[in-house]
């Protein structure tokens, strides 16, 4: 099937950002450049995952090089933009490092009916697939991105010292207390 193909060269904004109530939210990946705004839905443990991984690349490309690559760009705190629509939910992702450009690759690809196919079609220049978001962003733009989406998975609700599980604001029925529910701390 043909994919719809969103890319962007170093866009004038990129972001991770949340609608919705602590237990409740959807996490959005947002890329806004040239009057056009994609939005893609992910999981709150895929944008952990992005954020550790995209961080690990940074710190070995800085390492290999021999250049500090942490100097961040001005932090986004601004809501996501509007519209949100969602154009896929997030599958797979992917990272690349174009040491030409001096660039950080990250490309968010929707879900394929053949799991063979999804992996051929990440990070490559394909006709046919599943949709995907392509995004180029300089080292300082990357490193913001981290921040910001640490901060993001971070503003969700606390983990239970017990189980590690979110604890609600009425609690949550705690494993390691044998099913008891354990209240909230104010």
């Amino acid at each position: 099937m043909p994919r719809q193909f969103y890319f962007f060269d170093r866009p004038r904004r990129f972001v991770v950002g949340t609608v919705g109530q602590p237990g409740d939210r959807t996490f959005f990946l947002q890329v806004a450049d040239h009057g056009q705004i994609v939005s893609v839905v992910l999981e709150k443990e895929q944008v952990q995952r992005l954020a550790e991984r995209l961080q690990e690349m940074l710190e070995e490309i800085s390492a290999q090089t021999g250049r500090a690559l942490t100097e961040t760009a001005a932090l986004d705190t601004e809501a996501l933009e509007q519209p949100i629509d969602e154009e896929f939910r997030v599958a797979a992702l992917g990272l690349a490092w174009d040491a030409e450009d001096e660039a950080v690759i990250i490309e968010a690809q929707a879900p394929s009916e053949d799991p063979d196919e999804a992996e051929s079609t990440l990070l490559e220049d394909v006709t046919e697939g599943p949709d995907a978001l392509r995004v180029r962003l300089p080292a300082p733009a990357a490193v913001a991105f981290v921040v910001r989406a640490r901060r993001v998975v971070a503003a969700g609700r606390p983990p239970c010292p017990l189980c590690s599980l979110p604890l609600d604001p009425q609690g949550h029925l705690c494993p390691r207390l044998n099913g008891y529910r354990r209240v909230a701390e104010a």
